[in-house]
């Protein structure tokens, strides 16, 4: 099964692809999120200064899931007109129609529903902590959460995020669980120490050059099961290769870049 993997697309299509394609899997993030980045980042400098955190007015807000949505789109139905496709979502993802009707009553204006648009196209599944069987192999799709691990290695002390990542890291442990054997694991971020490392190449803070930002749930995962293969993105510095036992991890990489694998 000749299968493309995508890296964490944020809006932008490889220059060439491979012909003749059976599968295509995206690591997630399939939208530009320029606006949002930047103000996350110009926040933490402004919070070591010790000025007041810039606020997102309603009109802000809706040019980043603008954003996101017409550069989501534009990835999904350039890739599923070649074959079919199987993404995650990542940390940039697409609010469900529910949350958006919520996020419209508080900001009192209309926003796109990305995700009613993306489920709507054909040849085109977003899988979203679950397992498919594709051509007799069993994927498990494992969407971005926040482990406690990551909570410790940047030393957060919000308690509110501390708490959420108490429950997501408890909910992947289950989800990885339930998953059980697989040949291919497709998840956001990397194992814990494995194609993880910050570095200054894509505007991180310099406070977080050299820390690790992967999952140790998901490298106990691998070390316990042994998946054949792990495709993942979202530490974009970290692309490249490395093998956990038997397992082989890609971090697939960014903003166009892939590799091809012949699954069977």
């Amino acid at each position: 099964m000749r299968t493309l993997i995508i890296g964490d697309p944020h809006g932008k299509l490889p220059k060439r692809i491979p012909e003749n394609l059976d599968l295509i899997l995206i690591t997630g993030d399939l939208g530009k999120a320029d606006l949002a980045r930047e103000r996350f980042f110009e926040n933490i400098e402004r919070k070591k200064k010790g000025l007041l955190e810039l606020e997102k007015t309603p009109v802000f807000e809706k040019k980043i899931l603008q954003e996101i949505a017409s550069s989501s789109l534009n990835v999904v139905k350039y890739f599923s007109d070649i074959a079919p496709t199987y993404s995650i979502l990542g940390n940039v993802g697409a609010s469900t129609d529910s949350e958006i009707k919520k996020e419209e009553k508080k900001l009192g204006m209309k926003l796109p529903y990305i995700r009613s648009e993306l489920e709507s196209i054909k040849n085109f599944n977003i899988v979203i902590n679950r397992v498919r069987r594709i051509n007799g192999l069993r994927f498990g799709f494992l969407d971005y959460f926040v482990d406690n691990c990551w909570i410790k290695e940047f030393n957060i002390k919000d308690e509110k995020l501390v708490k959420e990542a108490q429950r997501e890291t408890a909910r992947a442990e289950k989800i990885l669980q339930w998953f059980g054997n697989l040949d291919v694991l497709v998840c956001h971020q990397p194992p814990y120490r494995v194609l993880d490392e910050i570095s200054e190449k894509y505007g991180a803070p310099k406070s977080w050059w050299g820390k690790h930002a992967g999952s140790k749930v998901i490298l106990d995962y691998i070390k316990k099961k042994q998946p054949r293969y792990v495709f993942c993105g979202h530490i974009h510095e970290g692309k490249g290769r490395e093998k956990i036992r038997e397992t082989e991890v890609y971090n697939v990489g960014s903003n166009g870049d892939y590799v091809l694998i012949d699954l069977d």
